[in-house]
């Protein structure tokens, strides 16, 4: 009896033992991930992460999903061992300072125009966006594009391509107390706004009085960039061995497959795999 009952209390020491390994093990698998907050407000990251994580066998956790100055420090003081955003001046920062490793390119989302329900310039009717520039600025229609880096950087790229000079009022500075009510300044001048289309879909920009006059051209569109630690980053070794086997996924044709039945699944498109670039 003696000997059986040392022998159980070794068998659950075993046991034990075991199962810790095997938490530790699925701890030391966890990859904290940070994404800009679109991802997640169109579905499209809560849906790619479960499959990531069924693909390499990783234990993904968002950790924060936030506009870029709520995430960059995030990953910054080592809370993320992964961000998730468009490539940036901040993102070069990181790189620069040591604290990201190489950027690599994961996938795109898409810029928009909106403009009033009227179309005083018809930019509807446009096939792309470098002519619905040609008839904002032959309506001399008022313009917003400055205050986010993004669509000022869409729109004169646009302006550049053309050989278009856009006159006083398609350089209006956005006046609104908050980037979220550009659309309303856009309505009281009676003008268009190139916006981000995920933000204007799910309600986070209020647009009483305008309407989504063109989409779907590559040429609005922004690249994300997978952010893994680099030297001067807090992470250890193991931290960022993971963070770079969910990069590799994330990059990987299995991964872009999956990125585009993820964002399928949340009733997009909203983003882009990097071979959509393709069809620009």
């Amino acid at each position: 009896m003696k000997s059986c009952r040392g022998y159980l209390a070794i068998l659950l020491a075993l046991c034990s033992a075991t199962g810790e390994a095997a938490q530790d093990t699925t701890a030391e698998a966890r990859v904290k991930v940070a994404v800009v907050g679109g991802l997640v407000l169109s579905g499209v990251w809560p849906a790619l992460a479960k499959r990531a994580g069924k693909a390499t066998g990783l234990v993904i956790e968002t950790v924060a999903a936030a506009p870029k100055e709520g995430v960059v420090p995030i990953f910054r003081d080592g809370e993320a061992d992964l961000l998730l955003i468009h490539g940036s001046d901040e993102t070069y920062g990181l790189l620069a300072a040591g604290v990201a490793a190489p950027l690599r390119a994961w996938a795109m989302n898409e810029h928009v125009i909106v403009g009033p329900n009227d179309d005083p310039a018809k930019v509807a009717e446009a096939p792309d966006a470098a002519d619905a520039m040609r008839r904002i600025v032959a309506a001399d229609a008022p313009l917003i594009g400055f205050r986010d880096p993004g669509s000022f950087g869409i729109v004169h790229g646009l302006f550049r391509s053309l050989g278009l000079r856009p006159g006083p009022r398609q350089q209006l500075y956005d006046d609104a107390e908050s980037p979220q009510q550009v659309l309303r300044s856009a309505a009281d001048k009676h003008g268009y706004a190139v916006v981000g289309h995920i933000p204007v879909a799910f309600g986070k920009m209020p647009s009483k009085g305008m309407a989504v006059l063109l989409k779907g051209d590559p040429a609005m569109r922004r690249v994300y960039v997978v952010v893994e630690p680099g030297p001067r980053h807090p992470a250890n070794p193991r931290q960022r061995e993971l963070a770079r086997q969910l990069t590799d996924y994330l990059v990987s044709p299995a991964g872009q497959a999956d990125l585009v039945a993820a964002d399928k699944e949340a009733g997009g498109p909203w983003v882009f795999p990097l071979s959509a670039a393709d069809t620009h």
